[in-house]
């Protein structure tokens, strides 16, 4: 629609938020009127209209069965846009249209915003179901009438509430009509059970729902006024309604077709199982994210306890053993704490690798700096873990035998996540090079009966699905590259 609107009118950015605004609240308008709504707006010669926006209902058929947003159309060419346009009014006068065999009736709202009329809304109804309505369908019909009105008094929408049509109640989720005073008038068989089970037992027409609400709400104080008042429909409000193990969202919307309060719309949605589900969803994920900050606090006092241990032995091969146990241990430890902070099992693997390159660059026997570039973005536990093991040891490796005591140099751990040339995009190719002393003669990474790197092998081939390489750096020092299969980061 910003694209329409820029290119073909002469509409302010604040008439612009002001359609926006409208857009997103007329499906209430189409559902209400059993019709499809097209928006049209002048062309900024005044000459064409063009189309903009579409909506369908979802409580009939639709009028329209091609996509009507982009269109331009002379001015002239439909006589009832050009009299809503003009005169500000809703223009009802015609005889139905014929579309491929199709009676419609077309009916024009103009758009008015501080006075000015921006555009005008087609409503067109499908004819060829029209039945004798039920209570209900005039009860929908009258509140459309009494909407359209405030659209061409430029009443609605509000412009202090913002709405999100995904998550707030629908036509024919349940609807209630009230008049002035908060009575109710009608309510939909959905609303009517909606109340039953917050555990209304009498029947609803002639009840005033702000009360009856207040009363069917807990409240271990003075009757919530609050609740009473949005429940009559005096302020365009949404809450939620707890009671009797049900829970209710509730969304008021007054009516003022002429400038005054006659009534309003209260549309519901029986939302308990919804809040049941996210319920235990958040209590699973309150157990899983403890569940990590337990195995945390146990592989820190496991890492303790190996600590102590080192300082108690005289053996400097066995204390470098423990170390390294000890760095071991807390590489795992910093996945489970980054998961224990989060509401799924997915990290932001960048902080994990800086932890591990600067937990693993304090033992270096000389003075080496380790920096990382590129990125590893959003990993899945089950990678995380054994990757910052590698990445622990492949680091340890270059650190103990890449530099003496006293030797200055760089360890840079690189990233890079998806595609490039001639590379799937489902992978992430790391490098860690260091420009140390390099490889001794005759050297091979896949024979080598290292400790480190047989755990790095383990993981990368096993249990990651990698490839693992260790070869000479181009200039001085030596490269390690892993190359693993990873999902698509997710929005």
């Amino acid at each position: 629609m910003n694209d329409l609107v820029r290119r073909h009118t002469a509409l302010s950015e604040s008439d612009l938020e002001w359609l926006h605004l409208l857009v997103s609240e007329w499906q209430l308008l189409s559902d209400l009127s059993f019709a499809d709504l097209v928006l049209w707006v002048p062309t900024r010669d005044g000459t064409r209209y063009v189309s903009v926006a579409q909506m369908r209902p979802n409580t009939g058929p639709t009028s329209y069965q091609d996509d009507m947003v982009g269109h331009l159309v002379p001015r002239g060419r439909r006589p009832m846009l050009d009299a809503a346009l003009d005169e500000g009014r809703i223009v009802r006068e015609g005889d139905p249209e014929w579309r491929e065999e199709v009676p419609v009736r077309v009916e024009s709202i103009p758009v008015r915003r501080e006075g000015r009329v921006l555009g005008v809304i087609g409503r067109n109804t499908n004819l060829l179901t029209v039945r004798t309505p039920s209570r209900l369908e005039l009860s929908y019909l009258q509140s459309a009438s009494d909407l359209a009105q405030m659209i061409a008094a430029g009443a609605f929408p509000f412009p202090d509430q913002q709405v999100d049509m995904d998550a707030s109640p629908r036509v024919g989720d349940g609807l209630i009509r009230l008049d002035a005073e908060g009575m109710v008038q009608y309510a939909s068989p959905n609303a009517l059970s909606a109340y039953h089970r917050l555990g209304l037992a009498t029947d609803f027409v002639g009840v005033h729902l702000g009360q009856a609400t207040a009363e069917l709400a807990p409240s271990k104080g003075p009757v919530d006024e609050a609740l009473v008042k949005l429940a009559s429909g005096w302020a365009p409000r949404e809450t939620e309604v707890e009671g009797n193990d049900a829970v209710i969202q509730m969304r008021a919307i007054p009516l003022k077709p002429k400038g005054t309060h006659i009534g309003s719309l209260v549309l519901l949605r029986d939302v308990t199982e919804l809040r049941r589900r996210e319920q235990e969803l958040m209590t699973k994920n309150a157990t899983i994210r403890e569940i990590h900050h337990r195995v945390k606090n146990n592989l820190q006092t496991v890492a303790a306890l190996l600590r102590l241990q080192a300082r108690r032995i005289d053996s400097e091969s066995g204390r470098a053993a423990l170390e390294e146990a000890v760095r071991r241990v807390g590489s795992i430890a910093i996945v489970h704490e980054t998961l224990s902070q989060n509401l799924d099992e997915q990290v932001e693997f960048d902080e994990i690798a800086d932890r591990v390159l600067t937990m693993v660059a304090e033992i270096s026997p000389g003075t080496v700096t380790g920096r990382r570039t590129g990125r590893f973005g959003i990993l899945a536990a089950e990678v995380a873990t054994p990757l910052s093991m590698v990445l622990t040891e492949v680091i340890q490796n270059a650190l103990e035998h890449g530099f003496g005591p006293g030797d200055t140099g760089t360890v840079e751990v690189g990233a890079v996540r998806g595609g490039g040339a001639g590379r799937d995009g489902h992978r992430l190719l790391i490098t860690v090079q260091d420009d140390g002393v390099g490889l001794p003669e005759g050297f091979d990474p896949h024979r080598s009966g290292n400790l480190g790197l047989q755990i790095v092998r383990t993981l990368v081939e096993g249990e990651l699905g990698g490839t693992f390489d260790m070869v000479p750096a181009p200039e001085r020092g030596t490269r390690v590259v892993l190359d693993i299969p990873v999902e698509d980061e997710k929005a």
